[in-house]
């Protein structure tokens, strides 16, 4: 099977220097376009056979724009959300800095955020979805997903078998796209953070 791995447009937050993880924001007007621009590309290039979307705004939003272009069905999946950043949702990062500092040495991973997750729960989460998807729709040639950077970047260490402590962060632009193979035993990278339709 292939995983079709996207990332959601330029969304409000974006320009309000805001923390976002599970604040709810829209995607702006440059956004959505961009949001066309990669479904037009992938209905080219690499149609898929189903669509999971996180059920965040410009999440939806990008994945609908999708699905409007290439028919398929299109699911959502509270596990494709962004991190669960708690108190820190929608703050901006003046005041975030101010009322939640970081310890000295950071936040150790096993400990959440007031109301959120810790960063050992988003990136077993991001293991669970991964092997979900890997397992119920695993009789589809091309499965896209559509979520969010902080939750790519560690759906990506869970395809690479990368352990909890691994240090290494995936980047994704606004609508990045990764594609990414399982035959047999062995997982391919094709690409990563291909934006060629933003070109």
């Amino acid at each position: 099977m292939e995983l079709l791995i996207i990332r959601h447009g330029q969304s409000e937050a974006d320009l309000l220097g805001v923390h976002e993880g599970r604040a709810d924001f829209s995607l702006t007007e440059l956004g959505e376009k961009q949001a066309k621009k990669m479904a037009a590309f992938v209905a080219t290039h690499f149609p898929p056979d189903i669509i999971l979307s996180s059920p965040l705004k410009r999440a939806k939003s990008t994945a609908l724009t999708l699905q409007e272009e290439v028919g398929c069905v299109l699911i959502e999946d509270k596990d494709l959300m962004e991190f669960n950043n708690g108190v820190l949702a929608g703050l901006s990062r003046e005041v975030a800095a101010i009322k939640y500092p970081l310890p000295p040495n950071g936040r150790p991973a096993h400990i959440p955020i007031e109301n959120g997750e810790s960063e050992l729960e988003f990136r077993f989460r991001a293991e669970r979805i991964f092997h979900k998807i890997t397992n119920v729709y695993q009789e589809y040639k091309r499965v896209a997903i559509v979520s969010h950077g902080g939750l790519i970047s560690q759906f990506l260490k869970a395809f690479l078998q990368q352990s909890n402590t691994s240090n290494f962060v995936y980047a994704t632009g606004d609508t990045g796209i990764h594609l990414l193979e399982i035959k047999e035993n062995v997982r391919v990278i094709r690409f990563l953070n291909n934006q060629a339709h933003l070109s």
